[in-house]
């Protein structure tokens, strides 16, 4: 009787644990299918090992790279079916694109023929232009055997290297792919985020291992369509090199840096300012200016007085601006530092230099003779040298 007892107690345990189980289950694929509507947790547990492997061997295929899937309509035939996958390694997901490619489109009427007719093999489109260069597009409609990628579609471009015989060089290129989903009325794409480089030794690139090509052929998906369609698409952007750029330098050994102007007949200039001739300093040409009765907030107090480049650049100067003593050395000698001031004639120097009245006083020794003597020394200067390349 206690034996009978037993066993009926262990036959309940048993029904409770499996009913446990089958509720969790229930319980799971409800919360992930309010998540996602479009995730199907069954296909999930026995996609699960081929999903290990893809992510495999993008990881060994393209590492250091970083993807991104997008979703477009047939060349114009919408948003992906494919189920979201946060960023996993070196790839991420996003939503798709209505815009379809830009540069080519493949579209075949049936990809059972394909898989079919290229078996383990690759489709080589014809060849189409852009950027400069003729390129195919190849699709390894059950993957590309080379890298391992057996059991999903790889996706390529190659460039015509014929061109890069007689001018060898390297191109850079923006590529995208494209799969056109019908479920969604979009592209999904593929990107990497650094342009990829072409060369005469490495006229390819592409993604081994962007679909499961199993789950692409499954109608429910939306990838293949009106029977068995589907729409491959590329954009090949080349990057051409740049042809126009400057060189930034700051000279600190600058020759024949001093510049010396006599002023005469100074109690007679009446012009608001003066200007010197062109000198040349450091392999630049410069001028001084001189307003005799101020500009500025040194009108009617002070002399003015800068250093102005005479083909109108504006680099970065450390000069000393001097009103000289004729008689006992002892000069009026300002440094000036920076960039160029707008509001002191895009050059660089003083309103209020040196006062009018020490000008006047004689015992100053700045007007001799009615001369005045101004000076500059160029102490350095920033160049800026733009370059042409043909």
């Amino acid at each position: 009787m206690v034996a009978e007892e037993k066993k009926r107690n262990i036959g309940y345990g048993s029904i409770f644990v499996f009913c446990f189980f089958c509720f969790v289950f229930v319980a799971v694929a409800e919360v992930v299918r309010f998540v996602n509507p479009n995730y199907d947790l069954k296909q999930n547990f026995l996609t699960k090992r081929e999903v290990i492997v893809t992510e495999a061997i993008a990881e060994a295929v393209v590492e250091g790279s970083h993807f991104v899937m997008d979703s477009v309509s047939p060349c114009n035939s919408r948003r992906s079916g494919l189920p979201k996958r946060k960023q996993q390694g070196k790839l991420e997901a996003s939503s798709g694109r209505e815009r379809p490619p830009s540069t080519y489109c493949i579209k075949f009427e049936s990809f059972q023929t394909l898989l079919n007719l290229v078996k383990d093999g690759k489709y080589v489109s014809r060849p189409f232009s852009a950027g400069g260069y003729n390129w195919t597009y190849e699709i390894y409609p059950n993957g590309d055997k080379r890298v391992g990628a057996k059991g999903f579609i790889s996706l390529y471009v190659r460039i015509d290297n014929s061109t890069l015989i007689t001018n060898p060089q390297d191109v850079y290129a923006e590529i995208k792919f494209f799969i056109y989903n019908r479920k969604q009325d979009k592209y999904n794409y593929y990107y990497e985020l650094e342009a990829a480089k072409f060369h005469l030794f490495k006229p390819e690139w592409g993604i081994p291992s962007i679909q499961g090509t199993s789950y692409f052929a499954n109608p429910v998906n939306g990838y293949v369509f009106d029977g068995d369609q589907c729409v491959f698409g590329v954009d090949v952007f080349v990057a051409q090199p740049f042809k126009k750029w400057e060189v930034f330098s700051f000279d600190e050994h600058v020759s024949e840096p001093i510049f010396t102007w006599k002023l005469t007949h100074f109690s007679t200039r009446f012009s608001d300012s003066y200007t010197s001739s062109s000198f040349t300093s450091g392999g630049r040409n410069w001028v001084l200016k001189v307003y005799p009765n101020g500009d500025g907030y040194g009108k009617e107090n002070s002399l003015s007085l800068y250093l102005l480049s005479e083909s109108n650049e504006k680099p970065y100067v450390r000069a000393k601006l001097r009103v000289l003593d004729q008689i006992k050395s002892n000069h009026v000698e300002k440094l000036v530092e920076g960039w160029p001031n707008a509001a002191e004639n895009s050059g660089w120097g003083f309103e209020k230099f040196v006062p009018l009245a020490d000008l006047k006083d004689q015992s100053r020794g700045l007007v001799v003779d009615d001369a005045l003597k101004v000076e500059v020394e160029i102490i350095a200067f920033s160049k800026t040298d733009s370059t042409l390349n043909v």
